[in-house]
């Protein structure tokens, strides 16, 4: 599809279901080989336009195994308690998608008119309520839209405090499922001009907590640099102790003060505190995950994944093209996606000079796009 093309919904249903048949033909033939370790949901940009999908290792490559066909660009993904998957437009976007391992598209929300989905979406406990980051595009105000999750129809929406949230988690600090943190990333945008940043000089990024019953608000924290973005969240364990990584992404108008920024701050549930790196990591933080010792950041600009502690002490980093997704499995080893390969690390680090990675080629003609995660064993059985 070219730049001028524009989506259907008809022209979307068509070429989805005609990717799904692909898929499983091409499942048929991969179920010949030998069981791969490891499978991951992603989003990606192929030769003939977006995508969503499962890849699965066999050896040192990974492999398409199901893909669906998109109106535009994905960002977010969510695996449901039975396996299911949710797929969310990059924002601004319009839709939300639920999909199975089969690669079969069950439900399709497009969102309501002045509304735009921002990437992200989670689930409550029982996995019957769906929470979204959302935004008012006659007012550029923030929501969390409040979602049934069978029907995908809304419910209610509450303001975040601020513009342009993007990631929201459950609130580690507090009863399980009781509470939220979103991050505001403060950036101006309208509905004539897309993604075009606007008014960087008024840029008001946030960590707020909202009430899980109401949306009341119940907390906001600010950084003293107002040009840092917070953007992307990671819980590093659970309970009081728990930290919340936050990758950001730097819009100083200055490029020299952009390089420098820092791409993690840590929340202990009093105070936001941004972590330092020993180089420059471009001022971009892509994904972020947590694992056994602390915080992981893709970096893309920067062509690799940097690492601090959970204190927020540098760790170490590993070069990787274009690193941004990343994900960790059960055991804590961590999958980081760059292009044209993937990496994967082993769970424990004991020193930052042994090389613990091992090298996977991803598909040809495949750009990852921002986020991806490893799935669990139920979802990965064979259709």
């Amino acid at each position: 599809m070219n730049g001028d093309e524009r989506w259907t919904r008809r022209r979307w249903l068509q070429a989805s279901g005609a990717a799904a048949l692909a898929g499983a033909a091409g499942a048929a033939t991969a179920a010949l080989s030998s069981r791969p370790a490891t499978a991951l949901a992603a989003a990606w940009q192929g030769r003939d336009g977006a995508w969503v999908g499962v890849l699965r290792q066999q050896g040192r490559q990974l492999r398409v195994h199901r893909s669906i066909a998109v109106p535009t660009r994905a960002h977010g993904l969510l695996q449901e308690p039975g396996g299911t998957l949710l797929a969310v437009a990059r924002r601004p976007g319009d839709w939300l998608m639920r999909w199975d391992r089969d690669g079969r598209v069950i439900a399709l929300a497009w969102i309501e008119p002045n509304r735009a989905y921002n990437g992200h979406v989670i689930a409550d406990a029982s996995g019957d309520t769906l929470y979204t980051s959302e935004t008012d595009l006659d007012s550029g105000a923030g929501l969390v839209g409040v979602r049934d999750a069978r029907t995908l129809d809304k419910r209610a929406e509450w303001p975040t405090q601020g513009r342009d949230p993007h990631m929201l988690l459950w609130d580690a600090h507090a009863a399980p499922f009781t509470r939220l943190v979103v991050a505001n990333g403060g950036i101006e945008i309208r509905p004539e001009t897309g993604r075009m940043k606007l008014d960087l000089d008024r840029m008001d990024s946030s960590l707020v907590r909202l009430d899980a019953a109401h949306g009341e608000l119940q907390g906001r924290w600010q950084l003293d640099d107002a040009r840092l973005s917070l953007r992307h969240l990671a819980w590093h364990g659970h309970g009081s102790d728990a930290v919340l990584g936050i990758a950001m992404q730097a819009e100083h108008g200055d490029a020299t003060l952009r390089a420098a920024a820092p791409v993690l701050a840590r929340f202990d549930g009093h105070a936001l505190h941004t972590a330092a790196s020993p180089a420059s990591l471009a001022g971009y933080g892509g994904d972020i995950a947590a694992d056994a010792q602390g915080f992981a950041v893709g970096c893309p600009r920067a062509h690799g994944l940097a690492r601090w502690h959970a204190d927020g002490r540098w760790q170490q980093f590993a070069p990787l093209k274009e690193a941004c997704a990343v994900a960790t499995e059960a055991s804590h080893a961590l999958w980081a996606g760059g292009r044209p390969d993937a990496q994967r690390s082993q769970a424990q680090i004991s020193d930052a000079s042994i090389d613990n990675r091992s090298q996977v080629g991803l598909p040809t003609g495949l750009q990852l796009d921002n986020h991806w995660l490893v799935l669990r064993d139920d979802s990965t059985k064979e259709g």
